[in-house]
């Protein structure tokens, strides 16, 4: 991604109009609607680009940003229609934040006006005023107040302990209120007289840690304050343990210490509680803005205009928080880069490392992409000289080690409940010991599959190319795909044989299996179904810190950037099952994913053990494994992958279409290939379907679109938008989408 960062210019700037003497100006707007252009209305005035206002779009009130300004006209001016409404609850959107729409919508080939809205909160997609919170301010006595406000009456105390100390310190108002309930009313009598110091942000602002960085780290956390001011892509390397976020504290704290912005990704909603107690007990005075999906609708609102406003110095959130307006930017670091979290599987299908790429040299800061596992692309990048490579190969504990890994051959070892008996002895022995242990099972549910013993009948979602997964504690059969949810039945459809039996095993399964092991272990399992609510993560980790927490069974979620001191067993089940996926990218997906779990062992001064059950002991990602070699394993990867011609030495683009009918997607994509004239260094696989062929009940198919060159494949993109755009119009229950970088298969 390095080598095409670059700036694009924002649409025109605004042009002298003609129309003034009609008083009424031509503004192009930007609407929520899935058409590649803009429309205009008229206003009175001349609204600035970035400007929010209210319309009316096909008889609907409708929310538009303000895109550009023009005096020509393609259509009868009589039928342009009035802006009814400027909204100035939040000031315009920057021009470098319209830029970096522009890049999003021309690079991931998606309409400008949905691009805008996907990166807009709720609260700045509606009509109606968007209510914020009086910023916080910071009050103490300036001189005049000091030497003129009287002291008050000793029979006042708490009006005399605000005064004394509004004498010393600058405190906010909630503080202030502590000391005196009425401290809102004493403070505008105080500032009525001219007596008050108010500040936007305190003055007791900082960074405060008892940790001492390791050579290593002072060596990656001065490179990268080196380059503050400039852009620079780094990419920290650090083994699981070796403390990347202390590096990435260090340099933030620099960057704060400057009165600039920090941006810090992270790949999953789970991880901001444990990294947000972290940031507070090291850096006072700064309030973080906290964007993810799950946050309220205001205060999701709030932090994007804090932040848009440079009240927010500290932003950290998942993907989408790559896309917040920010005017004073001087870092950004992406933790866990490798994570497929990242990318946007649906509607705006950007990468937000890729688009934190542009924004960090669009902004002229130093970005920071950590991981033990760094993905493929971005490695490249480092060896190829595109990133700066900065390595952290031992753990900041100097008394932890990386665990040991030992492969378990089951092919021979009967299994009870997914476990062969070393594999249960080890478990019910590290308990015993006082010592905790995770089970990783990729898996949720009971079990994969219910079947029939008599005539070996499944049960498929209707809905979906999948099976229906038994979730026994609720007595369901669902979809983990459409989340249709059915009773088990009592019999089977097909014999009415009523022995029906689970198959294989989820995360249910094992928890059950391992309960009657070990009935007086405390067992918490951790998957989608146990972490729906706000709080479940939260108290998960008090459990933990209070050594309340035996066993953890869980999947990936528990696999990156959790830190869990007292943890030394891990257990890897069904490790085999992405080994011979379709997908090209499976094997550093599976790697990541072992080397992840199996870091989480050790992390303190017990020695850490990671126990793996494969079928395949002899294949060479189990040998890297349990080197804990990630640069050999990429090494490896990356040769076979410049064999084949598969990205990072090319360049793919996912064109699909969904039908009522396979064969009418298929048709669909073969029409359109057989009109196209594509580029000569492009080439085409497919139709083909899916490998999800049927979700939601709509039939899938796909064409992959392969180059060594980004123009040419953007070309070809846009070719197939042009074409589909042209057709789906006449066919309603035909649908289209374009991934640009596709990450699945």
């Amino acid at each position: 991604m390095a080598h095409l960062i670059g700036k694009h210019r924002a649409l025109n700037e605004p042009i002298v109009i003609k129309a003034a003497c009609k008083k009424m100006f031509w503004h192009q707007l930007a609407l929520n609607v899935p058409l590649e252009r803009l429309f205009t209305y008229s206003h009175s005035e001349v609204l600035p680009l970035g400007t929010r206002v209210v319309v009316t779009f096909r008889n609907k009130r409708h929310v538009a940003v303000v895109w550009a300004h023009t005096d020509e006209l393609d259509f009868d001016a009589n039928k342009v229609l009035p802006i009814l409404e400027v909204l100035q609850d939040t000031p315009p959107l920057s021009e470098e934040w319209r830029a970096m729409m522009v890049f999003c919508s021309r690079y991931y080939l998606y309409p400008i006006g949905a691009t805008v809205f996907t990166a807009l909160p709720q609260g700045l997609r509606n009509s109606e005023a968007l209510s914020l919170p009086e910023p916080k301010r910071w009050y103490r006595f300036n001189d005049l107040g000091k030497h003129s406000a009287p002291e008050p009456a000793s029979r006042h105390f708490k009006k005399q302990a605000l005064w004394q100390a509004l004498q010393t310190e600058q405190l906010s108002l909630a503080e202030l209120k502590q000391i005196h309930p009425q401290a809102g009313k004493l403070l505008q009598e105080y500032e009525a007289q001219q007596w008050l110091d108010i500040s936007a942000q305190p003055s007791h602002v900082g960074f405060h840690s008892d940790f001492v960085l390791n050579a290593e780290q002072q060596h990656a956390q001065a490179a990268i304050v080196a380059k503050l001011g400039a852009f620079q892509a780094f990419l920290l390397h650090g083994i699981t343990g070796s403390g990347k976020t202390e590096v990435y504290f260090a340099a933030m704290a620099e960057v704060l210490a400057r009165g600039q912005q920090v941006l810090m990704l992270l790949p999953e909603i789970n991880l901001t509680p444990q990294l947000l107690a972290r940031i507070n007990s090291r850096f006072f005075g700064y309030e973080p803005a906290v964007l993810h999906s799950q946050a309220a609708v205001g205060a999701r609102s709030h932090d994007f205009v804090r932040a848009m406003k440079g009240e927010a110095k500290l932003i950290i959130g998942t993907r989408l928080s790559v896309l917040t307006p920010m005017p004073n930017l001087g870092l950004i670091v992406v933790d866990e880069e490798h994570d497929g979290s990242f990318k946007q599987q649906n509607e705006l299908r950007y990468h937000a490392r890729d688009v934190a790429l542009w924004r960090a040299k669009q902004a002229g800061c130093p970005i920071v992409l950590g991981s033990a596992t760094p993905s493929l692309e971005s490695w490249n990048n480092a060896v190829t000289g595109r990133f700066a490579l900065l390595s952290l190969p031992e753990r900041a504990n100097a008394q932890a080690v990386l665990p040991k890994i030992h492969v378990i051959d089951v092919r021979q070892l009967p299994l009870e409940e997914g476990m062969c008996e070393p594999v249960k002895q080890a478990l019910l022995k590290n308990w015993q010991q006082g010592g905790m242990s995770l089970v990783y099972l990729n898996r949720r549910g009971f079990a994969p599959v219910l079947a029939c013993t008599a005539c070996g009948h499944t049960f498929d979602c209707p809905n979906c190319s999948a099976k229906m997964v038994w979730h026994q504690n609720q007595r369901q059969l669902r979809c983990h795909h459409c989340d249709l949810r059915e009773p088990v039945p009592v019999f089977c459809p097909e014999c009415h044989n009523s022995d029906l039996t689970p198959l294989g095993q989820g995360t249910q399964r094992v928890e059950e299996a391992l309960k009657a092991l070990m009935p007086h272990a405390n067992i918490v399992r951790v998957d989608r179904d146990t972490t729906s609510g706000k709080q479940d993560w939260q108290q998960l980790y008090e459990q933990v810190q209070a050594d309340a927490v035996d066993v953890l069974i869980g999947t990936q979620m528990l696999a990156k950037g959790h830190d869990f001191a007292k943890l030394n067993l891990v257990v890897i089940l069904n490790a085999d099952g992405a080994l011979y996926s379709s997908d090209f990218r499976a094997p550093e997906h599976l790697f990541a994913q072992l080397l992840q779990v199996s870091g989480r062992a050790g992390r303190a001064e017990q020695k850490g053990k990671v126990l793996l059950q494969t079928q395949l002991p002899d294949h060479p990602l189990f040998a890297a494994l349990q080197q804990h070699d990630y640069i050999g394993f990429a090494e490896q990867e990356l040769a076979s992958r410049q064999l084949y011609e598969f990205p990072p030495f090319s360049h793919m683009l996912a064109v699909r279409v969904d039908a009522p009918q396979m064969l009418e997607a298929q048709q669909l994509l073969q029409q359109v290939l057989d009109d196209l004239q594509l580029p000569e260094d492009v080439s085409v696989f497919g139709p083909v379907p899916m490998l999800m062929a049927r979700l939601n009940g709509r039939e899938r198919a796909q064409v992959f679109v392969q180059s060594p060159s980004r123009q040419s494949l953007h070309k070809a993109g846009r070719l197939f938008q042009a074409a589909l755009s042209a057709i789906l119009p006449h066919q309603s229950a035909w649908r289209y989408a374009l991934d640009m970088d596709v990450q699945d298969a």
